[in-house]
């Protein structure tokens, strides 16, 4: 099968029937698109998830310092006596029971106790108990709008009407071409969200059943706000550099992460796309056109030209020497018989015009003997 190409349609045609009916053509395009794109973010959750290594290493290894608890009991009651008991029983006489000038020895009723105990009450711990549980409070936070997909709508409406004229013939075009999209992720998809997400969350309990976790949480510590002090151990250690990052994320992404785009229009178009629906229309009234090639039916302008152009091409063969002023007077002459004698038919013009040549052709030959 012959290969069609749509430049041949424009290669066959008349340059001037183009234009003309370009220039004759009336058209109105209306458009109307109604859009909407709902977007979810999850990088929340992927941030968490990667973070959540990090935090483990820092409850695993955390910042603690010794606490001093002194207490002064009965001397019955004391397991050990330090210097810094029998300093403070020295500024306390008070609490000496008994003393004996011979020996020298004292017996007090009561005594300084001094226990000595690890400590995880430091700024860097309540910072990462607070990370926790603000990991805690955005996570339910999000699965109230778990249900809300991800979604692309959008419709578009094209109402096309044309017409235009080629002498007699009148040609019109009405085109409504609409166009659909709808889209949303699957209940797979919420559901490998839902999975992480009860994977993140059992991963969090794990954190808050570490020692540093449950002794800051026994504490009723008030919760760090920012700013953020920028002590040595927030700025060397590696992983408190990725719990700061997961840190800055929550602060700076409070809204909700449902972000949704609209867009509603209704206008006549009367730019580009009009342009291209024009040149739509010529090339449907050109393929429509090729049927009257197989009707063997040729365009009058056409026809008179090729008519011509065989007469003139003919003339030249004889005479070669023949002035462009001398054919355009015998062209005139003849033109103007046909033209404008209407009592005289056609076919006797047609014998007229014949003589005429027949007579001016034998001249011509009489003249080259």
């Amino acid at each position: 099968m012959k290969s069609l190409k749509v430049i041949d349609l424009y290669n066959e045609v008349n340059e001037n029937k183009v234009n003309n009916f370009n220039n004759k053509t009336d058209s109105t395009l209306r458009v109307v698109r109604n859009y909407e794109k709902i977007d979810r973010d999850y990088e929340w959750l992927e941030l968490m998830e990667n973070t959540i290594r990090y935090l483990d290493n820092i409850l695993r290894n955390p910042n603690k310092f010794i606490v001093n608890e002194e207490d002064v009991i009965k001397i019955e009651l004391a397991k050990r006596v330090t210097v810094e008991s029998i300093k403070h029983l020295s500024r306390n006489t008070n609490l000496i029971q008994d003393y004996n000038k011979k020996t020298g020895d004292v017996k007090p009723s009561k005594i300084l106790n001094i226990t000595k105990e690890e400590s995880y009450d430091t700024y860097e711990n309540r910072l990462i108990y607070t990370l926790i549980q603000n990991m805690k409070f955005y996570i339910n936070r999000k699965k109230k709008n778990i249900n809300v997909t991800s979604s692309l709508k959008d419709s578009k409406k094209l109402e096309y009407n044309a017409k235009s004229t080629i002498g007699k013939e009148k040609i019109d075009m009405n085109v409504v071409l609409n166009t659909n999209i709808n889209s949303s992720n699957n209940n797979k998809d919420n559901e490998d969200i839902e999975k992480r997400i009860e994977t993140l969350e059992i991963q969090i309990a794990g954190l808050c059943n570490s020692d540093v976790y449950k002794s800051i949480d026994k504490l009723h510590i008030t919760l760090i706000t920012p700013p953020i002090k920028k002590t040595n151990v927030i700025i060397k250690n590696v992983n408190f550099q990725y719990a700061m990052k997961l840190w800055d994320y929550l602060q700076n992404h409070i809204d909700d992460d449902i972000s949704c785009n609209k867009k509603n229009q209704d206008y006549m178009d009367n730019d580009k796309l009009k342009g291209y629906m024009d040149e739509t229309f010529l090339l449907s009234y050109l393929t429509a056109s090729s049927l009257n090639q197989d009707d063997n039916t040729i365009d009058k302008e056409e026809l008179s030209e090729k008519l011509v152009s065989n007469m003139v091409e003919k003339l030249i063969d004889i005479n070669n020497d023949i002035e462009l002023e001398k054919l355009q007077e015998i062209v005139k002459k003849q033109y103007t018989t046909v033209k404008y004698k209407n009592v005289v038919s056609d076919k006797k013009i047609e014998e007229i015009f014949k003589n005429k040549m027949d007579k001016y052709l034998n001249k011509i030959n009489e003249l080259r003997i």
